[in-house]
């Protein structure tokens, strides 16, 4: 039974003015997840605090230096002070500026450093999810998941990491200064502060569910064009261009929805910021004048917290900015999390078994198993294959043929039963060692963008090139790849579509062979061949399968008839068992089946 799921059929399609705002799980632990990643370059990130403190100093220096020069220089007319500290003030800033150069490229690399982890761990747990996971989960969102949402990070950290770290910072040290400089006019300033910090938080609790749904939407749109792009043929062939763009359009729309949605909250903070930051400036210039005209303080101390207010609402604008890519790399985080926390395919048992070279006895004994809870797909069934044998698995579409094959790869976990090599429990042997041992040419052929030669060794890796060719020689498949401009080294395009179906089965049967299995799995291995070319593998394939056990999933009648024993399937049990010619004198379903099926040609 092939199990497949169909993209669009989980998405749901919603009009743009009900578009799912998913709260954020739990932003606090994510971020702090993402400082695990960078944990591991702590000496870096000091030097990095350390620069961004000495150039935030440097910042703080120049309004300082300014009040100075009104009170002490410009005052008293002194041209040389005032030129001094003018000079003072100079490199104040150029240092501040070349120590900022500094501390960014240094945390640029650290970010990379700590992504390429956080990309490495996704990619390598995606590697080790049961078939279920992928079965439930299109290969466009997770596509989203490696490429929008660690670029989102991506964007957050290396870019923005310092500036954040630095606005903090500034503010605070700006908010110091002034209380060492005047108290009172320090005090009137923070009356501000809790209003900034109110309307801050307020945004962030919108913006943030904005975010997570954008970057969910974006790996729904990811699907759809992942789906459609590979499907062009039977697209065009169907003649549904317009229903795919119409899906695209929909989905589109809500992504629009939602990035509007998000960003029309976090742009909030810019004018609220401006406005707030003009309304800090008019206490300071009206509470120090008021202080001036009662002789409390100087005009250059006033000029100092105006410019001191002027920088810090500056930190405030630039966090504002950050705000955006904050929001979008949080949920970003969540959603690469939620993947990395999804619990891995059941691993080997802590006392597993190694799986060397195995005689071939196969036996499914009372097996039940279902996709979905309640459905089931396989039920009580047994079939026991001796070693060297063949035993095709015929039945009707959807009976449960291909599942059973999955089954005995351990694709997926039974209900109950058992499946056993060798009088092994396959639960109780290494994945590994098991799947070695397992040789698959599938009905659906899949090869990858590399060459022809590196295709076959995909069987076996370690194999010599010598092995590869001679492994495509038994197949059948050297008469054609040999005819090809570049031969063995023809690099393949995306999904070898620059093979006929027939061709791209040929290399899978070359691939098999390399892989010189125990037991040999052919499903509809011949399917997609044409008469002749089936005649002339058919020998590579006998010689293949002699010694070896051989599960085949067939409808063609050549096939059948060479198998020590039928198995007949229908909605996941054995309705019957025997030789061809014993289940065709039965008269039964079998009979049925063939008669069906060949018609007019002698059984």
């Amino acid at each position: 039974m092939n199990r497949s799921t169909d993209v669009r059929s989980s998405m749901q399609r919603r009009p743009i003015h009900s578009i799912p705002i998913e709260k954020a799980q739990d932003p606090r632990r994510s971020l702090g997840r993402l400082f695990l990643y960078l944990k591991e370059y702590k000496p870096q990130i000091g030097l990095v605090i350390v620069l961004i403190i000495l150039y935030t100093l440097m910042g703080l220096l120049g309004p300082y230096l300014m009040g100075v020069a009104i009170d002490q220089f410009i005052g008293g007319k002194d041209v040389a002070g005032l030129a001094h500290t003018a000079l003072f003030m100079l490199a104040a800033y150029l240092l501040s500026n070349g120590l900022n150069v500094a501390a960014n490229w240094i945390m640029a690399r650290v970010s990379q450093l700590a992504l390429r982890n956080l990309r490495r761990d996704l990619f390598t747990h995606l590697q080790t999810q049961s078939m279920g996971f992928f079965d439930t989960h299109p290969a466009g969102g997770l596509m989203s998941r490696l490429t929008n949402d660690i670029d989102a990070i991506n964007q957050a950290i290396s870019q923005n990491i310092t500036s954040l770290i630095a606005s903090t910072l500034s503010m605070g040290g700006i908010l110091v200064a002034m209380f060492v400089l005047n108290r009172w006019l320090a005090l009137g300033s923070l009356l501000v502060v809790p209003i900034m910090a109110w309307f801050a938080r307020f945004v962030a609790k919108y913006t943030r569910k904005g975010f997570r749904s954008l970057q969910k939407n974006l790996g729904e749109l990811n699907a759809i064009a992942e789906e459609s792009i590979s499907g062009q043929k039977v697209i065009k062939a169907f003649q549904k261009n317009d229903s795919v763009i119409d899906a695209f359009r929909k989905k589109n729309e809500e992504v629009y929805a939602a990035g509007v949605y998000a960003n029309s909250y976090a742009l909030l903070l810019m004018p609220l910021t401006n406005v707030l930051g003009n309304i800090f400036v008019i206490v300071l210039a009206a509470l120090g004048g008021w202080l001036a005209l009662q002789g409390l303080v100087s005009v250059g101390m006033i000029a100092t917290f105006i410019s001191y207010g002027q920088n810090f609402v500056s930190p405030l604008r630039q966090i504002a900015n950050l705000y955006n890519s904050i929001q979008a790399a949080l949920a970003g985080a969540e959603r690469v999390f939620e993947i990395i926390d999804n619990p891995p395919e059941i691993p080997d048992a802590p006392d597993a078994l190694h799986l060397e070279k195995i005689h071939g006895d196969v036996l499914f004994k009372d097996v039940d198993f279902s996709y979905l809870p309640g459905k089931p797909v396989i039920k009580h069934l047994t079939i026991e294959a001796k070693a060297g044998q063949t035993v095709a698995l015929v039945g009707p579409t959807g009976a449960g043929k291909t599942t059973i094959i999955n089954l005995l790869n351990r694709f997926y976990e039974i209900q109950g039963g058992s499946i056993s090599i060798d009088g092994h429990d396959i639960r109780t042997l290494y994945k590994d060692d098991l799947r070695r041992n397992l040789g698959m040419v599938l009905q659906d052929t899949f090869l990858f963008s590399d060459t022809i030669l590196e295709n076959i060794r995909y069987g076996r890796l370690e194999a010599t090139d010598e092995e590869c060719m001679k492994a495509a020689e038994l197949a059948d498949a050297d008469h054609f790849i040999r005819q090809l401009p570049q031969g063995f080294q023809t690099s393949l395009s995306e999904r070898a579509g620059n093979l006929s179906q027939g061709q791209r089965q040929l290399i899978a049967i070359a691939r098999a062979i390399l892989a010189d299995p125990g037991i040999l799995i052919l499903d509809e291995a011949t399917s997609s061949v044409d008469t002749r070319t089936e005649a002339r593998i058919q020998k590579s394939l006998l010689r293949l399968m002699k010694g070896r056990t051989s599960f085949v999933i067939a409808h063609r009648l050549s096939t059948i008839r060479d198998a020590d024993k039928v198995v007949v399937i229908d909605h996941g049990e054995i309705v019957e068992q025997g030789t061809h010619q014993e289940l065709l004198e039965k008269k039964g379903f079998y009979h049925h089946l063939v008669l069906s099926q060949f018609k007019g040609i002698a059984i």
